[in-house]
Parts: structure tokens; sequence; C-alpha cells
């Protein structure tokens, strides 16, 4: 460890710190397994309190709907929501009203393009 200077036990600042590595916070073995031992027994506690097997008994006001099939399952999360898609876009694109789809002149400008005449660069001059 290095003396305390009247500068403080940092150095002085805007200086270049001297050799060695200096440790400010350490954290031991004992603190990181406490807190690893905790977080595992509340992740376990918390899988075993919410039990799949209490899904199985039914609640008062419980009203399960019909089972859906393959195809309506497929039908109504993946192919309407894609169609519903598709018909929002197509929608868009027809009437969207815009007919001018070149780039629009600056104002006061001679318009975007070549450039011509005696001020044009060549690459190979």
């Amino acid at each position: 460890m290095r003396p305390r200077t009247p500068e403080g036990p940092y150095g002085t600042p805007g200086r270049a710190a001297a050799g060695g590595v200096r440790y400010v916070c350490t954290v031991d073995k004992k603190n990181a397994l406490r807190a690893g031992a905790l977080a595992a027994g509340t992740t376990l506690m918390m899988l075993m309190m919410s039990s799949p097997a209490l899904a199985l008994t039914r609640d008062d006001g419980d009203d399960p709907a019909q089972k859906l099939s393959v195809i309506e399952t497929l039908g109504l999360y993946v192919v309407a929501p894609i169609g519903l898609f598709l018909l929002i876009a197509g929608l868009v694109w027809v009437l969207d009203g815009s007919s001018d789809r070149q780039p629009r002149l600056k104002p006061g400008g001679r318009g975007q393009g070549k450039m011509e005449g005696k001020d044009q660069v060549h690459a190979g001059a």
C-alpha cells in the first residue's frame, strides 16, 4: 500500500498512476456463494409453488370453450393476420392518390441530373 501523501491516498489528479494493480472493492467467495444459494433457492421455490397439477382443478364460474382443430388454429393465428396485413397494405397502395414518383425539383433550381458544360469534371483528366 502506498503511503499517504499531502495529495491524498490516490495521488495527484492528472498524473499517471503508480505501477501495479489496485483493487478498490473486492467480492469475497463467501458473499458470492451466499447470493448464488439465495437466487437458486428462490427460483426452486417459485418453480415448486407453480405446479401445473393445479391447472386440472376447475374454479367456480370456469367455462372453457371447445378445443380448436389444427386447421382452425392455423387459420386463426397464421392465415388471418397475414390476410389482414395484405388487405391493409393493398388499400393503402390503391388509395394512395400520389401518381408522381419522380424526384422533386429543388425550389429555384434548374433541376437535378448530370452536370453538363465546361464545369463538368472528368475522372481521367
